[in-house]
């Protein structure tokens, strides 16, 4: 087969990493294709003094997109959970790979572990689900924003006050040796972002040489996985604005999922789960987003979007 293919892709390290990746994998399955990088610069790279919640879902995504509908390049590489649910007219999802470990990892500048870490002391994250989450397991600490990409967060670890940063394992992993990291955070105790630890690979609808050369990267058990996550994500509306994990995972034959949504400073939480068959992730998704939509959870996750600070019991934990 020879014909070339651009992929577009952020200019971060991760992100190069990620488009090196897929660049690797699609050599492997067709030798004679040549692979070339184009960077392009989005929002979220740009605006590095706004808040991601100022700048929403699509802020790293959105630039890329709209070179993809131009056909300045073939394919785009994102992570799944900076993809929003809701993709532009024309384009789709033709691959997500084997994802990497789902998990969030805390590392701190003494290497003391959350629990051991004294009062007061600061955590960086931009999240607010890991905000949230951080917060319900140890309320002494303060969770402060951290934005910028793995590299400039391990900086600002150096160089200020903070005593840790949270991240996502899978990306700790990709750039630097496992011993970094301080303390991994199993997905029952901080339940991922939806998609979290895997790859997005975007392409044009319609584009069936793209398409066949993509095929061979996708892995149906994480395709399955993240679909129930997304859809999950896709109904509430969540976005970056709600504390909300959502973790899919294939078990003795079924897919299972844990939805929690968190009281945006940790003081309660909805906690739903729900096991289906995993060719039908989407129906199993939506079983489970209307659990939290209802009933006494419902209530409580409408207080959760809220923001609602009349907590007479912080200790409150809900699970259907």
């Amino acid at each position: 087969m020879n014909t070339s293919l651009t992929i577009g892709t952020r200019g971060s390290q991760l992100a190069l990493w990620q488009a090196q990746f897929v660049k690797k994998q699609l050599a492997h399955h067709f030798p004679d294709i040549q692979v070339s990088l184009k960077i392009i610069k989005t929002t979220g790279d740009t605006l590095q003094n706004r808040s991601l919640l100022e700048l929403g879902k699509g802020a790293f995504t959105k630039e890329i997109e709209i070179a993809l509908l131009n056909g300045d390049i073939d394919v785009a590489v994102h992570s799944l959970k900076d993809l929003p649910t809701t993709l532009p007219q024309g384009l789709c999802i033709a691959a997500i790979p084997k994802r990497d470990d789902v998990r969030d990892v805390l590392i701190t500048r003494t290497g003391l572990l959350l629990e051991q870490l004294p009062r007061g002391a600061k955590i960086g994250t931009t999240s607010p689900r890991r905000k949230a989450q951080i917060l319900s397991m140890c309320r002494r600490v303060q969770v402060v924003d951290v934005r910028g990409n793995i590299d400039t967060r391990l900086r600002k670890l150096r160089e200020t006050d903070l005593a840790g940063i949270v991240l996502a394992a899978a990306g700790v992993k990709r750039l630097f040796e496992p011993e970094i990291i301080t303390q991994v955070f199993d997905a029952d105790r901080i339940v991922p972002a939806a998609g979290q630890g895997a790859l997005a690979i975007e392409a044009r609808e319609g584009d069936s040489t793209v398409h066949s050369l993509l095929a061979p990267l996708n892995d149906s058990k994480t395709t399955a996985e993240v679909t129930a996550e997304r859809t999950v994500l896709e109904i509430l509306g969540g976005g970056c604005h709600l504390p909300l994990g959502v973790y899919a995972r294939h078990v003795r034959g079924e897919l299972s999922i844990i939805a929690t949504a968190y009281h945006p400073q940790g003081a309660y939480r909805v906690i739903v789960d729900a096991t289906g068959t995993p060719d039908a992730p989407e129906h199993l998704g939506r079983i489970l987003a209307e659990r939290l939509q209802t009933g006494s959870s419902g209530r409580l996750l409408k207080r959760v979007e809220a923001g609602s600070t009349g907590v007479t019991n912080p200790s409150l934990n809900l699970k259907t």
